[in-house]
């Protein structure tokens, strides 16, 4: 009998699939590379709330790691490391290789650096009941009742009426003022808390708290925004037309923390998608290849990838298009030669929530970075769809390289789901398959992740640019 139990024990280890979480796997060295390699993560979050300062950070690592900056028509050859700016707001971090690019392709990893927030409008600044605001308009998919009564830090940038750039961080030193958002208190909530819960705050609600105190003349009206615009004035050297060419954003105001006794979770605001985003970045900057390496770095994932910095400007196929006729290859061979990973987080199965998952298909947390092979809602709408001929070869790759990673998919069927940039970049013909971090409370101000799912995401591009 337990001879019978154990050849169906070792069938099943043959031919049955589980997913295997990463720490039990992990010997002793590779958890403390885990561990490492997360302090450095952690404080890039910290370092790059928005797009523009993940950008910057972008172009100081590079900088450091001897990257110089790309301008169009310029020469290239095999072995240079380059990195090109779009606007600040996007950055792509590139090595050229020494295989054909017209048989071998770009080895592209997609990932973004914006994030959910609340962007402050153009005319903003308003008094009332002693109190000063400025009035906002939400950024990307939140619940917004839960971007009320936590601290708040504003960043940006404000253009000048003379053209200076200022920029601006203000609630992320322990010196700093925070910023705030009301919401009612529950003794008199009991009208808001029983509406539907797109509706316990209202887009135009979220006005941010900015200042209580008067402006010491009684000879003038609004002292409480007169009072905040002096401080303006006399700190930063801007008026209230000022605001008009001005992009800031009201940010959680805290930084990344471990989570958990084990400390084997990382909780904080921007995960997504700034965890794909380190690891591609990282997986270039530090690693020589044979292949041309390509990491996208992009803005305005969150809203659908449009304008001069999102993933559909022509900006980053006409940046391939010059990498391909400067190495004196034919583009159009190159792209149908080239592979990308569309590097975006996914839905961590919640057991809390167990019921918008189907778990045989979720990703679970700590067993691995995550592939989607589609994307989309309900009925695969919006999606790219990957081929199963590509996604055997990245599997392949991840095989031999000891890659840990699973399969998932963004909640059932019906049940809704999202997009990411892999459509964009498909339609350029360039196989493409979505590969990120499952995430806990995604779109959330503080979002969890494991540290063995960031570093195997890691482990999978080297895996991918090998």
């Amino acid at each position: 009998m337990s001879e019978k139990k154990s050849k169906g024990q070792q069938l099943q280890k043959a031919l049955a699939y589980k997913k295997k979480n990463y720490y039990e796997t992990a010997d002793k060295a590779e958890k403390k590379a885990i561990f490492d390699y997360a302090k450095g993560y952690m404080a890039f979050l910290d370092a790059a709330k928005t797009e523009r300062e993940a950008c910057d950070f972008a172009v100081k690592a590079a900088q450091e790691k001897g990257f110089t900056e790309y301008k169009f028509g310029e020469k290239l050859a095999a072995g240079d490391k380059k990195y090109f700016v779009n606007r600040g707001k996007s950055v792509v971090v590139f090595r050229v290789g020494t295989k054909n690019l017209e048989e071998d392709g770009i080895r592209i990893i997609a990932s973004h650096i914006d994030a959910p927030r609340i962007d402050i409008k153009q005319n903003p600044l308003y008094e009332d009941s002693g109190m000063a605001f400025l009035k906002t308009h939400y950024y990307g998919g939140i619940k917004k009742y839960q971007w009320t009564a936590i601290p708040l830090a504003l960043h940006g940038v404000i253009v000048k009426k003379d053209g200076e750039k200022l920029n601006v961080r203000i609630g992320e030193n322990a010196k700093d003022p925070v910023f705030y958002i009301n919401d009612l208190l529950p003794h008199l909530g009991q009208e808001q808390m029983s509406g539907h819960a797109n509706k316990i705050i209202d887009g135009e609600q979220l006005n941010v708290l900015v200042g209580g105190m008067p402006f010491d003349d009684e000879d003038v009206s609004e002292k409480i925004k007169l009072n905040v615009l002096a401080i303006l004035n006399k700190e930063y050297g801007v008026t209230e037309e000022d605001f008009l060419s001005a992009e800031l954003s009201a940010v959680p105001a805290y930084g990344a923390r471990d989570v958990g006794f084990d400390r084997a979770l990382i909780g904080a605001y921007g995960h997504d998608d700034r965890v794909c985003a380190y690891p591609a970045l990282t997986a270039v900057l530090d690693n020589e290849t044979e292949h041309t390496v390509l990491a996208m770095l992009v803005d305005k994932e969150e809203i659908g990838s449009e304008g001069t910095t999102g993933i559909q400007c022509k900006v980053y196929e006409d940046l391939m298009e010059e990498i391909s006729v400067a190495m004196g290859a034919n583009f159009r061979k190159v792209r149908f030669a080239s592979k990308c990973l569309s590097s975006d987080v996914t839905a961590a199965y919640d057991p809390n929530f167990a019921g918008v998952y189907e778990k045989m298909n979720s990703a679970i947390l700590s067993c691995g970075t995550a592939m989607c092979k589609f994307t989309g809602a309900r009925g695969k709408s919006g999606s790219n769809d990957a081929n199963a001929e590509f996604v055997g070869e990245v599997r392949k790759m991840f095989a031999e390289e000891g890659v840990v990673w699973q399969t998932a998919e963004l909640g059932k069927v019906d049940a809704g789901g999202g997009g990411t940039v892999a459509k964009f970049i498909a339609n350029l013909n360039i196989d493409t398959v979505d590969l990120g971090v499952p995430v806990i409370s995604m779109h959330s101000p503080w979002e969890v992740v494991s540290k063995a799912d960031l570093y195997s995401n890691y482990k999978a591009f080297l895996a991918f640019m090998k």
